[in-house]
């Protein structure tokens, strides 16, 4: 085996029990974003335009909501579009993927506690920085051996009044890391 070994995570939304949206289908919709055109999308993407189409019905299906809209050809040559929802959609995703990468990436968490924690524990810290999205928030807090950062949801970061300095505690269970305010 040659190359350093370093965790990596997969991010999917689920309805219920069932995955609606990963890493690929929020792709094709960046791609669309990006093209202006569900065509040039799935041929960027090397896949068939039907195969893509068929992608984005199966994902409206699933959310119950549009995530495109598409204006046929004609003098205005058309195109494809993400609605308001499918925006917010790939929004709230790369925030959230972006979170997991960062907490993922801090070499000193994995180094500190990789096997010496159990699913009780609460680690004391202080808050670096707390940054709000529309739907969640990422905490970042300092605690020892080094530093963890907690994707909660915007609510419970505002309920609990989370700021830069408020001593808090990382509570870590199975495999979710929470915030708990003295």
């Amino acid at each position: 085996m040659s190359g350093e070994l370093r965790p990596r995570v997969k991010l999917w939304i689920q309805s219920g029990k069932d995955p609606v949206a990963g890493e690929g289908r929020v792709e094709l919709l960046l791609a669309i974003e990006r093209e202006k055109s569900l065509n040039r999308a799935a041929a960027k993407l090397g896949m068939s335009y039907r195969h893509a189409w068929g992608i984005i019905k199966e994902l409206e299906r699933k959310l119950g909501f549009k995530v495109v809209k598409a204006e046929r050809g004609g003098a205005s040559g058309g195109g494809t579009v993400l609605t308001k929802h499918g925006q917010k959609l790939v929004r709230e995703y790369k925030q959230m993927s972006e979170a997991l990468d960062e907490i993922v990436k801090e070499k000193t968490f994995w180094e500190g506690i990789s096997t010496k924690l159990s699913a009780r524990n609460r680690l004391s810290g202080v808050i670096e920085n707390v940054k709000l999205g529309e739907v969640g928030a990422t905490v970042k807090m300092s605690v020892k051996p080094g530093v963890i950062t907690a994707f909660i949801t915007r609510e419970a970061a505002e309920d609990l009044e989370l700021k830069k300095g408020d001593h808090v505690e990382a509570v870590i269970k199975s495999t979710e890391v929470m915030v708990a305010k003295p």
